[in-house]
């Protein structure tokens, strides 16, 4: 009986399966983001986090260890220095895994492994833009939607830096997830991450509202017959696909016209209201 074995063997001989995680971890702090399957990317977070811990030790027996470790050793400078600074207040988690659906083929599960805070960090891309899609959900419910173009939302990295000291339960201007992981992506980032979120939140609020205006300027186009080669692809909304302030589910608005209207449901099965429905609101533009 196997007993007492720990770890998986990626069918491979135990020297080629050393020698392809320390590819692997190699090439994660080489790119700091790579796309790898779910397992391999599992037993690539275990060492990357042991080889940036002697990143931050700084003597000659982690320099020694981390030397003999890494096959590029061009890397090692940037693990002593550049990666050493930026986890020296993170007490450990410096890998994170999201899951990417499987791989055409052979169906195996599909990961994208990341270092945390880097430059392309997805969890700091996905929240700032779902704080622009709430704060723009919410602002619609009470603000005129031509004001919102002109003006767009000015006050973004002042509602950021009020939702970093909110309780997570607490009411406040985001949703308690978002503020959650508001709170999560900025807590070991220096002050310029907050500026950094709040412009991505604004680019993610001008794309939202340039959404219908484009619409608008095409069907008018149309309607003047001065571009017959105006079209609609890529602008209309697809399955499933709603705009802030929305609070029909993603499954009813991928349903369409054959969608039955169910107003008997309980609250867990609908989306939970940021503003208004986006039929009337947004077709005033």
């Amino acid at each position: 009986m196997k007993h007492g074995v720990a770890f998986r063997k990626f069918s491979r001989t135990s020297s080629h399966r050393m020698l392809m995680l320390r590819n692997l971890v190699t090439s994660l702090l080489q790119h700091e983001q790579i796309k790898t399957t779910l397992p391999k990317a599992k037993d690539t977070a275990r060492l990357a986090e042991k080889i940036i811990t002697l990143g931050k030790k700084g003597d000659l027996p982690a320099f020694r260890r981390a030397t003999g470790f890494l096959l590029n050793q061009s890397l090692v400078p940037k693990l002593f220095s550049e990666l050493a600074q930026r986890y020296a207040e993170r007490p450990g988690g410096y890998t994170r895994i999201h899951k990417f659906g499987n791989r055409p083929g052979d169906n195996a599960p599909h990961a994208i492994l990341e270092l945390v805070d880097n430059p392309r960090d997805l969890r700091f891309q996905m929240t700032a833009r779902a704080v622009g899609w709430e704060l723009l959900g919410k602002r619609v419910g009470y603000e005129d939607p031509k004001a919102l173009v002109v003006s767009g939302i000015p006050d973004i990295e002042n509602v950021i830096e009020k939702e970093k000291t909110v309780p997570p339960q607490a009411r406040g201007e985001l949703r308690s997830a978002t503020r959650r992981n508001l709170q999560k992506v900025l807590k070991y980032r220096s002050s310029e991450a907050t500026e950094q979120l709040s412009r991505i939140a604004g680019d993610h609020v001008d794309t939202l509202l340039a959404q219908p205006l484009a619409l608008k300027e095409i069907v008018a186009a149309k309607q003047e017959k001065k571009d017959k080669a105006a079209s609609f692809a890529g602008i209309r909304l697809k399955a499933g696909q709603t705009l802030p302030g929305g609070v029909r589910s993603t499954l009813h608005l991928a349903q369409g016209a054959l969608g039955r209207d169910r107003s008997g449901r309980g609250r867990s099965f609908t989306r939970q209201k940021l503003g208004i429905d986006n039929t009337s609101v947004w077709n005033q533009l």
